[in-house]
């Protein structure tokens, strides 16, 4: 990890593993100009995997000490650095504090704040293509593979005990190692003590495989473990077979998305709808410039980066 020089233009970093590969280093400028944020820049820090907390403490560090540095979206790393550097924030968001994961760095009048916007973005991505009375209607479970940060938002949108009576019948989460899995299991007894859940230990795909064997048609199948982006491949192997009538979503939306293909190959003959981190990543990124940047992006300014976002996509 190499930290950028110090920022003489307002700057927002991108704290990621393969930063140069996202489609908003291309994309940024433009929405900058719809957003007139003129001047603003995008930079990206690359960041192994699961980093020494060093690694994380001396990033946070510059961006809190440069003046013209006015903050980050964190991708992958959001649990990693929030464990690392949460005593270097001056304010951390309920959400944040709640999932132990931040996506957003930025400053206010000298304070540094981290936010966990997963649960806002990720709740508009799934109202997307998610039917209103999807849950009430069908009675199908969710199924995420994964437990990190993106996985606790998912999991406390779906369940929020306010959509009472239109919630999955069941949750299933799956992790390659039982930390994480033990700490979403917290959260989410927290969030919502009265939802049915499994918190299962999946060390190699076979074991996923076979939780999904066993989904209720109309189901959620979730991959947000980042394989098929960071690194190749998927949670599932290539026998495995989806639920009757059911959602599957991919976060991701670049890398061999082999999860995603495995979904797509079976979609006709399992009337599946799949759906890519596209909307997601759109989302995601609006959330945390509008904190970083301290503007509002409203529904009519939302829409026009969607298009140029969408015109980006089929032109690339």
């Amino acid at each position: 990890m190499e930290l950028p020089a110090k920022a003489t233009q307002p700057t927002m970093y991108f704290i990621g593993v393969t930063t140069s590969q996202s489609s908003i280093m291309k994309l940024f400028p433009q929405w900058a100009q719809c957003l007139n944020l003129k001047e603003a820049v995008l930079k990206g820090i690359d960041i192994e995997i699961h980093a020494p907390h060093s690694v994380y403490r001396e990033v946070v560090d510059f961006i809190k000490n440069d003046p013209l540095s006015l903050g980050a979206l964190v991708t992958t790393h959001k649990i990693d650095l929030f464990e690392a550097c949460r005593d270097m924030f001056d304010y951390l968001d309920p959400y944040a504090q709640l999932f132990g994961e931040l996506s957003s760095i930025s400053k206010v009048d000298g304070r540094l704040e981290g936010h966990a916007k997963d649960p806002i973005s990720s709740g508009l991505a799934m109202e997307a293509f998610i039917p209103p009375q999807f849950w009430k209607d069908h009675g199908g479970e969710v199924f995420i593979m994964g437990a990190g940060g993106s996985a606790r938002a998912i999991a406390a949108y779906l369940f929020d005990p306010k959509k009472k009576g239109n919630t999955p019948s069941r949750l299933f989460v799956s992790n390659r190692t039982t930390p994480r899995l033990l700490r979403m299991k917290e959260i989410m007894e927290i969030i919502n003590p009265e939802i049915s859940a499994e918190y299962i230990h999946s060390p190699e795909p076979t074991v996923n495989d076979q939780i999904l064997s066993k989904l209720k048609p109309y189901s959620l199948v979730v991959n947000a473990t980042g394989l098929g982006k960071d690194r190749p491949g998927s949670p599932l192997t290539d026998r495995c077979v989806f639920p009757l009538h059911s959602l599957v979503w991919e976060l991701n939306y670049r890398g061999d998305l082999l999860f995603m293909h495995q979904a797509l190959a079976q979609r006709e003959s399992r009337k599946l709808h799949v759906e890519d981190g596209w909307l997601y990543f759109i989302h995601g990124w609006t959330q945390v410039i509008a904190q970083v940047f301290h503007i509002d992006i409203d529904a009519e300014t939302f829409a026009r980066i969607e298009s140029i976002s969408h015109a980006f996509r089929k032109s690339s």
